[in-house]
């Protein structure tokens, strides 16, 4: 069937950052929202976030926010090269997923929980718990890298790195630093 030329089985993007088709049911037994409804309802999400702009206030889609928080985890996997500040300020998006996440229609949020899981779970293992502390609703924010870089010219001595130092504890041997 030419799925281009019936509308009803049309594909669309919409801001929810995946395809939907218009024409199929959905399995959760509600009926299925138009594709507006659907923006309006991700739209309003993120509104009541207050996640839908970035800074500068450009509209931001709630796609946005997994492909930032994609972007974080492979950026931690790979090497973290700047200090505890940024690294605090960078996985800002996976705080503000935990804020529009509960707000989002179910269907969005069962269509996306398992991209979420699988970067959470890579951000787990690319990551150390902070000692003694474990089972945050915020957990993410707890975490530091395994994997540590220093900036071309700054000393190392085998402890944290510097932006590193004032974490309240010992640099665990399960941290590295790529000298």
């Amino acid at each position: 069937m030419d799925v281009g030329s019936n509308p009803a089985l049309a594909a669309l993007t919409c801001c929810t950052g995946f395809t939907c088709f218009t024409g199929f049911g959905r399995t959760d037994g509600m009926p299925m929202a138009t594709q507006e409804q659907e923006d309006a309802a991700v739209h309003a999400a993120m509104v009541a976030a207050d996640a839908d702009r970035w800074d500068g206030g450009q509209p931001r889609a709630f796609s946005a926010l997994l492909d930032c928080w994609a972007h974080q985890v492979a950026g931690v996997e790979e090497g973290y090269a700047w200090c505890l500040a940024d690294f605090d300020y960078d996985i800002w998006c996976r705080t503000t997923l935990a804020r529009v996440w509960p707000l989002l229609p179910p269907h969005v949020r069962s269509a996306r929980q398992s991209r979420l899981d699988e970067l959470d779970g890579r951000f787990r293992a690319a990551t150390i718990e902070w000692p003694g502390r474990g089972g945050e609703e915020q957990w993410w924010l707890w975490r530091f890298p395994r994997l540590l870089g220093i900036e071309p010219g700054d000393s190392y001595d085998g402890g944290w790195p510097a932006g590193w130092v004032r974490m309240p504890f010992p640099k665990p041997d399960a941290v590295r630093v790529i000298v």
